[in-house]
C-alpha cells in the first residue's frame, strides 16, 4: 500500500474504504441473485477491480463526466449512483435508473455526470472525448473520463482520442482497467507491447500503476484530474489489476475447459484491494475493528434496501417503449 497522501484525511479515507465495501457488496448480492435466476440477464461483475473506480470518482463532481464499460456497475456506484435504482434497473424494473429498458450494461445518470456503461467494447472512450471537448467549450474546468479495459486498449479508437486529446488539450483522463484478460484471452496473447506507452507518439503524460492500491490509483487521479482541469490536456492511467469473478456469470454454462487457473485467482485475491485497504487503516491505526464491523454493517442495510426496492418496483410498461427509442413515437 503507497504513502497515503498528505491532505486525505482519516474520515476521506473511511469514506473511500466504505464506497469501495459497497461496490464489493453489491456485486456479490448480484451473483447470488444471476445464479438463483433472479435476473433477465447475464451481468458482469466489477468484483477485484474496485479501487480504481472508487480512487479516480474520489476526485469527480457530479458535473465532470464519465463513461463505463459492460463491468459498469462499479464506476455507477463510485460516482455516486443510487444502489437501488441500479439494482432496480439490473432486475428490469419500473424504478431502475434507465427505467428498467438499460439492464445491467447499461447502467447511467446525466445527473450524476454518468455518461453510461457500454457493451461495444471501447465505446465509451469516443464518448468521453465528445464530452471533454463539450467541457472544454464550456469553460467551466469540468473534466471527462473514460474508463476501460485492456482489450479496449486495441481498438483504434483510443488513438483517435489521444491524437485530439492531445491536439485541442482537451479535458479528458482516460483510465485503462487492466486486468490481465480479454474477455476468456489472457492480455500477453492479444495485446503487443506495453499499453501505458501508447501514449508517448502524441505526447502525452502517462502512468501505470497498482490498480489494487486506492491510494496509489487516488495519487494518479489526482495529478491527471488537476492537470485536466487547469487546461494540460489529457492523460493515460494504466491501472495492473484482476477481476476474481469471471467474464460473465454465465460463464460456466458454455466455457468447457478453465482459462486461468484455480493458483492464479489465489493469488490475486492475497492482493485484494479491499482487504489490503482494511489492512493499512488498521496498521496506521486509521480504524478500530468496531468502526470497519459498522462500515459493514451500514453497507448491509444499503444492500438489502436495494433488493427491497428492486423486487417491489413493477415491470415497466411494454407500451412505453417506443418512448425511449423515437422522437415522435406513434
Amino acid at each position: 500500500m503507497s504513502v497515503a497522501a498528505s491532505n486525505l484525511s482519516r474520515e476521506e479515507l473511511l469514506a473511500l474504504y466504505q464506497r469501495m465495501l459497497l461496490i464489493r457488496r453489491m456485486e456479490e448480492q448480484l451473483a447470488r441473485d444471476c445464479a438463483a435466476g433472479k435476473l433477465p440477464g447475464p451481468v458482469h461483475l466489477y468484483v477485484g477491480q474496485e479501487a480504481i473506480a472508487v480512487g479516480v470518482c474520489h476526485h469527480l463532481e457530479d458535473r465532470d463526466w464519465i463513461t463505463s464499460t459492460h463491468r459498469g456497475h462499479g464506476h455507477f456506484l463510485a460516482k455516486g449512483g443510487d444502489p437501488a435504482r441500479m439494482m432496480a434497473e439490473i432486475y428490469g424494473r419500473a424504478d431502475g435508473i434507465c427505467g428498467g429498458f438499460g439492464g445491467s450494461m447499461h447502467v447511467a445518470d446525466f445527473s450524476k455526470g454518468i455518461i453510461g456503461a457500454n457493451g461495444i467494447v471501447g465505446g465509451g472512450i469516443a464518448l468521453a472525448t465528445g464530452a471533454a471537448l463539450a467541457a472544454q467549450l464550456d469553460g467551466d474546468g469540468k473534466v471527462a473520463v473514460a474508463f476501460f479495459g485492456d482489450g479496449a486498449a486495441n481498438q483504434g479508437v483510443l488513438m483517435e482520442a489521444l491524437n485530439v486529446g492531445a491536439l485541442w488539450k482537451l479535458p479528458l483522463i482516460l483510465i485503462c482497467e487492466n486486468n490481465g484478460f480479454s474477455e476468456f484471452s489472457p492480455t500477453a496473447t492479444v495485446t503487443a507491447g506495453r499499453i501505458v506507452e501508447r501514449a508517448r507518439p502524441f505526447g502525452v503524460p502517462a502512468l501505470k500503476v497498482d490498480g489494487n492500491d486506492v491510494l496509489a490509483v487516488w495519487q494518479a487521479a489526482n495529478q491527471a484530474v488537476r492537470r485536466a482541469r487547469e487546461g494540460g490536456g489529457p492523460t493515460l492511467i494504466e491501472a495492473i489489476t484482476y477481476r476474481t469473478r469471471g467474464h460473465v456469470e454465465y460463464e460456466v454454462t458454455f466455457i468447457t475447459e478453465p482459462y486461468r487457473s484455480e493458483a492464479e485467482v489465489e493469488a490475486w485475491r492475497a492482493k485484494d484491494p479491499i482487504g489490503r485497504f482494511a489492512a493499512y487503516l488498521a496498521t496506521h491505526g486509521l480504524a478500530a475493528a468496531d468502526e470497519l464491523e459498522a462500515i459493514e454493517r451500514a453497507v448491509g442495510e444499503t444492500v438489502a434496501e436495494a433488493v427491497r426496492v428492486a423486487e417491489a418496483s413493477p415491470e415497466p410498461d411494454p407500451a412505453s417503449a417506443t418512448g425511449h427509442m423515437f422522437a415522435n413515437p406513434r
